[in-house]
């Protein structure tokens, strides 16, 4: 790992391709442990961390897939579109769902939202510095009850993001954006 913190930043790309490398065991370790680092406002540590294997990715795969194929009107194709969704999530090589626990107050629970994307950032950072490619996933579907069981999630726990984890097959070119100047205010 000789990339430095500023270069994982700018040369992080969200992946959405991956060779067949299997991640190790000790790679998702080190990855989870970064995201443990996160700032957390009272060190609540509201984040849970699910490592899906492939019959659990496959089971995550099939609820997104059903999601998907309700917008296909052709049953078959429907079918088509639940197995496809299915067998991509199974075939990763690694998946981590992030969810946060859900505290009664309202402030706390916000304050623990933004630590837990902190961690997921941690993740893709560290991923980025082991050269593996990562891709951040959200959406409805992690409300979605075979989701959740899916996952692990259990009751008091919010599922905020997926993680898609592997060896880049293919890295995007990146992006143009707005340089820090043109988003910023400075006030006396």
């Amino acid at each position: 790992m000789d990339m430095d913190v500023r270069e994982a930043i700018e040369t992080r790309r969200s992946i959405k391709r991956f060779t067949d490398r299997t991640v190790t065991r000790a790679e998702m370790e080190a990855l989870l442990e970064a995201a443990v680092h996160a700032p957390n406002h009272r060190l609540t540590q509201p984040w849970r961390f699910h490592v899906l294997g492939p019959r659990a990715r496959r089971a995550y795969g099939e609820a997104l897939g059903r999601r998907k194929a309700m917008k296909v009107e052709d049953p078959a194709a429907a079918a088509l579109v639940l197995e496809k969704v299915a067998s991509e999530h199974e075939h990763l090589p690694a998946m981590i769902a992030v969810a946060m626990v859900q505290a009664e107050n309202p402030e706390i629970r916000e304050e623990d939202y933004a630590a837990t994307m902190m961690a997921v950032q941690n993740i893709v950072l560290m991923a980025a510095a082991m050269a593996l490619g990562a891709h951040i996933k959200s959406g409805a579907v992690m409300d979605d009850p075979a989701a959740r069981a899916a996952v692990g999630a259990v009751d008091g726990e919010r599922i905020i993001a997926t993680i898609h984890l592997g060896e880049p097959l293919e890295v995007p070119t990146p992006r143009q954006r707005q340089p820090a100047a043109a988003l910023t205010r400075w006030l006396d």
